[in-house]
């Protein structure tokens, strides 16, 4: 079984508009492709027409087994509406988590203006996800995405279960660091690199994710991701078939551990 936890329906290909429904039948077709069970589709931290909105994803996935949404938190833009949607949603099953955007949007993790989501991510027992490393935007800062800052996140709010995506690349030696520490912290792979993996590079990043488990122990904090469209399934699967891991290990990562995280009942798939 194969759980992506970190894709997107969004368009980035701006000199054209995508729309919603299209961008979601190549996820399918991806996914059918490439033997993926099930995806989380991210909403983003901003709305207009190249980034549908939580409501827009929910109502467009109603009715897929395989697909689950994790709505896209700004800093910047949100009001009580806003919370009291969320909350709906969340209450009612339709999002499996919270996920937000520092480095893209100007501030850490543990910024005061976030609890109320954080206490709504606990009350609801879901995982909040973070961005974390490098940008894909030329125009973040990434001294926001630093996984370090997880840390006094994971220690105030020990409840909370917090995912730090791409393995904080290129900091993945800290990331390791912060999940080694925390128990109620895990780390998505997803969006190591841009389209395929060239060879050299998938030899790099085979050593950093080894080195990582060598650190942390057993990957039961380590979670499948792709970041699709801006990474390929395929060549995502090919850098996993790499991975010198026992079989039962790569399950972990594959899906055992996503579908205990974000309560998925895998027996429906």
């Amino acid at each position: 079984m194969i759980i992506d936890v970190h894709t997107h329906i969004n368009n980035y290909h701006e000199d054209r508009v995508t729309s919603l429904e299209a961008s979601l039948n190549l996820l399918k077709e991806s996914m059918k492709a490439n033997s993926v069970d099930y995806s989380l589709v991210l909403t983003s931290y901003k709305v207009n027409e190249h980034r549908p909105s939580t409501r827009q994803v929910v109502e467009a996935i109603k009715g897929y087994k395989n697909l689950g949404v994790i709505s896209g938190i700004s800093y910047l833009n949100y009001n009580y509406k806003d919370i009291c949607e969320i909350a709906k949603y969340l209450e009612e099953g339709h999002i499996k988590g919270l996920k937000f955007y520092p480095g893209y949007e100007p501030f850490y993790p543990n910024d005061a203006r976030l609890k109320v989501w954080y206490e709504m991510a606990i009350e609801f027992d879901v995982p909040v996800m973070f961005h974390s490393g490098d940008t894909y935007s030329p125009t973040g800062k990434v001294k926001y995405s630093h996984p370090l800052h997880l840390d006094d996140l994971a220690v105030d709010y020990p409840d909370l279960k917090i995912v730090i995506c791409h393995v904080g690349n290129p900091w993945i030696k800290d990331c390791m660091e912060v999940v080694y520490k925390n128990d109620n912290v895990y780390a998505d792979i997803s969006g190591l690199v841009l389209g395929d993996f060239s060879d050299k590079f998938e030899r790099y990043m085979k050593k950093e994710i080894e080195e990582m488990i060598t650190y942390a122990g057993d990957p039961k904090y380590l979670l499948y991701g792709t970041d699709w469209p801006l990474c390929n399934m395929k060549s995502y699967l090919k850098f996993m078939d790499q991975l010198e891991l026992a079989d039962d290990k790569k399950e972990l990562i594959f899906w055992k551990n996503a579908a205990q995280l974000f309560k998925l009942d895998v027996d429906s798939l």
